[in-house]
């Protein structure tokens, strides 16, 4: 590389910021204030200037004094604090030398006074990633919902067939199907919210004692109370050098477990568009080209995106957990793996918002539903028939029944035309009421409560969403 060398896009080594980031300019606009590096580096200093600003309250320095420190925070940049810290080789300290160079000889003691490395970097880590979860995933991941509460309701009453292992099982509404990711989002929704809104910080110094911040104040614990209320977050429970390491695995687990939620949807969606199935489509563009080679594929490729990132993300939930161990009050085997974790949030979030554009323009094939039900639609009848024999008296009912789909099976007729024929049933067939008649007769009535229920979910999250 020259000495003019500029850095380019296409220099990058992470896909993420090449393919999932450099080149969606929304995406960046959403998350760029909390998941960048510019956005580390003032996170770092609005803490400084926080602490300064407690210090002031409290009588350790002037209003002035902090006011300059807090402007000095404002103005910092990473640029100058990447160029200390080739220098020294230390990042904090590289932040305080440069807010220090911004200030005058009065207000350069009170820069970074009473704490310690970590009580700026977790303080700091709790503020981005409890912010980017409240100001942008979470109403991204409410608007996803809302796309599938317009989907099941639209669909609530489209009978298609369930599938248990890959097998036509009994029927259901394809609005019922969607509802249960109304149900699952939203209930990973309120975990994520609860996880951010509980990230804590900690001003308490280089061994968790205060031993710093206790020759100034008789309640050193004040002066960190006062520091997180202006930053909005609570105290943590207990802290040594680091804040306690499991509300942010509580987080990350939130944000994995969403994924995983989202990669579910996109699996079914994706075998819901399978050649011999197509029950549903992703809409395509008109100069959208599906393969290569082969100009009549229609790929669903964005449903696969979603799971393929899940497959990345999901297991360095292990690394977070192995982030729990730090030997005493500190070492420094987490320092750069935590830095990994704002992409779990780009991941997701870009994720969420593609689900949303294919979810809210998904094509829907009723006929092919209408003829996937067909092909097992005459042995459906038989869970009925078994329960309802069995509630009649009759013995042995689920073996009778199962004789019956066996003989429906090898002589290709219908199982209701099998079982009425069945003498030994014509009995307990005859106490049936109308609706239980009715009932074996079209297999397209045995829906349970699927549209109920999807109506009731639906109703809940709404309410939820809109609280």
């Amino acid at each position: 590389m020259t000495d003019d060398y500029r850095f380019d896009l296409f220099d990058c080594v992470s896909p993420l910021d090449f393919r999932y980031w450099g080149s969606d300019r929304a995406l960046r606009e959403l998350l760029g204030d909390y998941v960048t590096e510019h956005a580390r580096v003032r996170s770092e200093a609005r803490v400084e200037a926080a602490a300064t600003a407690a210090l002031s309250e409290m009588g350790l320095c002037s209003a002035a004094v902090a006011g300059e420190i807090a402007q000095a925070a404002e103005a910092v940049t990473p640029e100058e604090v990447a160029t200390e810290e080739a220098r020294i080789k230390h990042n904090i300290r590289a932040l305080v030398n440069c807010l220090r160079a911004r200030v005058s000889d009065e207000a350069k003691p009170f820069v970074h006074l009473c704490m310690t490395s970590f009580d700026v970097i977790d303080t700091a880590t709790a503020w981005r990633l409890q912010n980017v979860a409240l100001v942008a995933a979470l109403p991204q991941l409410r608007e996803l919902i809302r796309i599938l509460i317009d989907l099941a309701r639209r669909e609530k009453d489209t009978v298609q067939i369930g599938r248990t292992h890959g097998q036509h099982a009994e029927p259901i509404t394809f609005g019922f199907a969607i509802a249960e990711y109304v149900a699952r989002l939203g209930n990973r929704a309120v975990a994520l919210q609860r996880a951010a809104e509980a990230l804590p910080g900690k001003i308490s110094g280089a061994v968790g004692a205060y031993n710093a911040s206790a020759l100034f104040f008789a309640d050193p614990r004040e002066f960190e109370r006062q520091v997180l209320a202006r930053l909005n977050l609570p105290v943590a429970g207990y802290s040594t050098q680091i804040v306690e390491p499991e509300p942010l695995c509580d987080y990350v687990h939130a944000l994995v477990s969403t994924f995983g939620v989202l990669a579910n949807l996109a699996d079914d969606m994706r075998a819901l568009q399978r050649s011999e199935i197509a029950e549903v489509g992703e809409a395509f563009e008109a100069e959208q080209v599906g393969s290569s080679t082969m100009p009549h594929k229609r790929n669903p490729w964005n449903f696969e995106n979603i799971k393929s990132l899940w497959k990345e993300f999901m297991p360095r939930m292990v690394t977070v957990y192995s982030d729990q161990i730090s030997e005493h009050q500190r070492d420094l085997t987490n320092s750069a793996s935590q830095r990994f974790i704002p992409e779990t949030v780009v991941a997701l979030v870009g994720s969420v918002r593609r689900m949303q554009r294919i979810m809210g323009r998904l094509v829907v094939d009723h006929a092919n539903m209408e003829r996937n039900f067909a092909l097992t639609a005459g042995m459906i009848a038989a869970e009925p028939a078994y329960i309802l024999l069995a509630a009649l008296g009759h013995p042995d009912a689920h073996e009778a029944v199962r004789r019956l789909t066996l003989e429906a099976q090898r002589s290709g007729r219908p199982f209701q035309e099998v079982l009425t024929e069945e003498a030994d049933l014509a009995p307990y067939l005859a106490r049936l009421n109308g609706e239980q008649q009715a009932l074996l007769g079209d297999p397209r009535r045995y829906v349970g409560l699927a549209a109920a229920r999807t109506e009731e979910i639906c109703a809940e999250w709404e309410k939820r969403l809109a609280e």
